[in-house]
């Protein structure tokens, strides 16, 4: 029944999307614009890490279209309680724990979606970079986007007006992107903020994909991106769960 449930959420949620083709392209737009404004810019420069400047910069992109969009995606149930959706789900017999994932499941279909298309327009640029490295980039947004999709829609129950969401989220996501290395390598840091943004997580799956579009697989750098994704995402998850179920959402 769970796994029916979850299919009957994401299956409604999947139809709105479908229904806005619009929102489909639009959240890719930002780091497009990252791509063919700042991309360039780097081309040739000493970047103190392995591989050329697509190869350390587009990953950062991917990882960024997670952060940005499933941090925001909260504002979502902030829009179907002001609309009684909320209400009306709270009376129907669906498992908490399905009304979470088959929104976070949607989400991240949504932005792999999103990421293959930032990748073709890399590799237009020209990015080269093995397949087993893309892919494992496209994993990484989909964990991503699960845990951090679940925290948001755990924070919008908490705080349910856009005025007090928004500025949480923001004073939340733009640390997290400057500690991480999203657009530069640490490795360029002076030592304090290297040492500062091994204390974020997205600093271990950013140097994870990384290393994936240059073909390493097996080195440290992959190992603790996988256990760090995964811990994180599954603590979101808890979280999120608790927090539907208290809020009977």
């Amino acid at each position: 029944m769970l796994f029916h449930d979850i299919a009957l959420v994401f299956g409604r949620y999947a139809r709105q999307t479908l229904r806005s083709k619009f929102q489909l392209l639009f959240g890719v737009l930002m780091p497009l614009l990252y791509l063919l404004f700042f991309g360039p810019l780097l081309t040739g420069l000493p970047l103190g890490t392995e591989g050329d400047s697509w190869q350390v910069l587009v990953p950062g992109l991917l990882l960024q279209l997670g952060l940005f969009g499933a941090s925001f995606a909260g504002f979502a149930i902030i829009i179907e309680q002001q609309m009684g959706v909320v209400e009306r789900l709270r009376v129907t017999p669906v498992s908490r724990l399905a009304l979470l994932l088959g929104r976070v499941l949607r989400d991240a279909a949504v932005f792999v979606f999103q990421a293959v298309l930032l990748v073709l327009a890399a590799v237009a640029m020209g990015l080269r970079a093995p397949l087993g490295g893309v892919l494992t980039g496209f994993a990484f947004v989909a964990v991503l986007t699960v845990a951090l999709a679940s925290l948001s829609y755990a924070l919008a129950l908490r705080l349910p007006r856009p005025q007090e969401f928004g500025p949480a989220v923001n004073a939340m996501a733009m640390p997290s992107m400057l500690l991480s290395g999203l657009m530069l390598p640490m490795a360029l840091a002076p030592a304090w903020l290297d040492v500062l943004s091994h204390l974020m997580p997205f600093r271990y799956l950013v140097d994870a994909v990384r290393a994936g579009y240059v073909g390493d697989y097996a080195g440290p750098e992959m190992l603790y991106g996988v256990l760090v994704a995964a811990a994180f995402a599954a603590v979101a998850v808890t979280v999120g769960t608790r927090v539907f179920r208290k809020a009977g959402a």
